[in-house]
């Protein structure tokens, strides 16, 4: 770390904004480049999330001008592309990480990542995508989700399931958009998110987001192939049953019946969340127990601790050359 500077100072472009947000609640500086375009990666801090002043923007042209102690990337754009239009030689040399938020678009298994560097380190977000990733000689650790409490309340008055996918029209089966459908024909559910204006309610902002859906009664979550989505995370934070598909990380994250229903089979779903509109006792019961395994789990104290002891190491490893294995 430079002796200027007692936190280190991350540079990352703006990706997922709520992954963003929770990750700047940790004890360091986060540089992110804007452009006039406000393309792709450089929109800065937008008027969504409630940064705080650790959240710098930069004018994209100028980033060479400034010092940093680690490069974050977290698309193939980012390492392939954007590092070599935005970032000058001597910040490429700095310790880089590479953050990947998505299980393998190809086959399973046997995909391998675009990634492929001794001295970069790669971060999953999951277990699994760590496991399905091919990661060739990069070094991956996991860092799982982390994500704050919630002001807002579960309250379950709306006897209705709610389904939160960007572009879930778009993004098809992967997703779960067929099963929705079948599904809503029979259930009441309701669809939000960005790009599903036709299909459902449209797009929810994130601050607004704990007091409309703590209305619903369940969280659905439809996903064949994902990593273990935010809104899950933070759905389970605020006590909203999970109902979901028995795949990817989150079959280590639910037990049916105690903290939320999942399973590969539709109608035993469709089943669960009859009962629990039936029932709301029993969903708040297995909301408060999903919120007890989201405190343990998703806790943002220990999300900071980690990614804050990764930030540490690395920069360490500058002088004292060592693998990271656990975090």
């Amino acid at each position: 770390m430079n002796a200027s500077h007692q936190r280190p100072r991350i540079f990352t472009w703006h990706i997922h904004g709520s992954y963003l947000y929770y990750l700047s609640q940790g004890d360091f500086d986060i540089f992110i480049p804007v452009n006039r375009a406000r393309s792709q990666g450089y929109y800065g801090r937008g008027q969504t999330f409630p940064f705080g002043s650790n959240v710098h923007e930069i004018d994209a042209a100028k980033v060479k001008d400034h010092s940093f102690d680690v490069i974050l990337f977290q698309t193939e754009r980012n390492y392939a592309i954007d590092q070599y239009e935005v970032l000058s030689p001597a910040q490429r040399q700095l310790p880089c990480i590479y953050l990947e938020h998505n299980t393998p678009s190809g086959t399973p298994a046997n995909t391998r990542h675009i990634v492929d560097d001794p001295d970069v380190q790669l971060v999953h977000v999951t277990y699994y995508n760590r496991l399905m990733w091919d990661n060739n000689r990069t070094p991956a650790v996991v860092i799982e989700h982390g994500v704050t409490e919630p002001d807002a309340p579960y309250t379950g008055e709306l006897a209705r399931g709610l389904v939160i996918i960007n572009h879930l029209p778009d993004r098809g089966r992967t997703l779960g958009w067929d099963i929705f459908r079948e599904l809503r024909a029979h259930l009441p559910l309701d669809l939000i998110g960005m790009g599903n204006g036709r299909d459902g309610l449209g797009e929810v902002l994130h601050p607004n987001l704990p007091a409309f859906r703590g209305r619903y009664r369940f969280i659905f979550h439809p996903v064949r192939h994902t990593s273990l989505g935010l809104a899950v995370c933070e759905s389970m934070m605020q006590g909203i049953p999970i109902v979901g598909l028995a795949t990817t990380e989150l079959v280590t994250v639910i037990q049916n019946g105690r903290n939320g229903y999942i399973h590969t089979d539709i109608d035993y779903l469709a089943e669960k969340m009859r009962l629990l509109l039936q029932d709301p006792a029993h969903a708040a019961a297995i909301g408060d127990a999903g919120r007890q395994t989201a405190r343990e789990r998703f806790g943002i104290r220990q999300f900071n601790y980690r990614w804050e002891q990764l930030l540490q190491q690395l920069l360490q490893r500058k002088t004292n050359p060592q693998t990271i294995t656990a975090i």
